[in-house]
């Protein structure tokens, strides 16, 4: 019960959501990374749990998530702001432990056959969006749907991919 009408909520608050992630980190894709967590945040959160104030638990949802994205950001730019640009480019990444390629290439394994799983339309429309960063409007014109088609099928990968991740875990 909650679910559904959560999925309509969403629907209906999608472009209001967006607008304000949006006006909040000042990057459309950011803005629409950061509303598929919302999505996949509030409907974890619903499986715990009823909520009785459905639409200002979203809205906070989102509103949190961006803040936790700009705090990193300011960390991060704090961070680095007196390091000079090919220092950044030189510093090797830490050596991961065996265990964390091992889990890695596990995780990387079944996402690879579940990704594989899905429609032709489906892994480019994951390919466009989470690899080359296109927009839905972007998708939505090289594929000659919606952009809400293309909204609702990105959702749904991310539901499996989050799925994969938390089988793992």
């Amino acid at each position: 019960m909650s679910q559904s009408r959560f999925n309509a909520l969403f629907v209906s608050q999608r472009v209001v959501l967006l607008r304000t992630l949006q006006r909040m980190v000042g990057n459309p894709s950011t803005a629409e990374d950061l509303l598929q967590e919302t999505y996949l945040r509030v409907t974890r959160a619903l499986s715990d749990r009823p909520v009785a104030h459905l639409q200002p638990f979203v809205f906070q949802t989102a509103r949190n998530l961006a803040l936790d994205h700009l705090r990193a950001r300011r960390v991060r730019e704090r961070t680095f702001e007196d390091v000079p640009e090919q220092v950044l480019h030189s510093v090797a990444a830490p050596a991961s432990s065996s265990e964390d390629a091992a889990h890695a290439e596990q995780l990387l394994k079944h996402l690879s056959v579940s990704l594989g799983q899905l429609s032709q339309r489906q892994q480019r429309i994951f390919i466009l969006s989470r690899v080359h960063g296109a927009s839905y409007v972007e998708i939505a014109e090289q594929l000659s749907v919606s952009a809400s088609t293309v909204q609702k099928e990105l959702k749904l990968i991310m539901a499996i991919c989050m799925g994969v991740a938390d089988r793992l875990q």
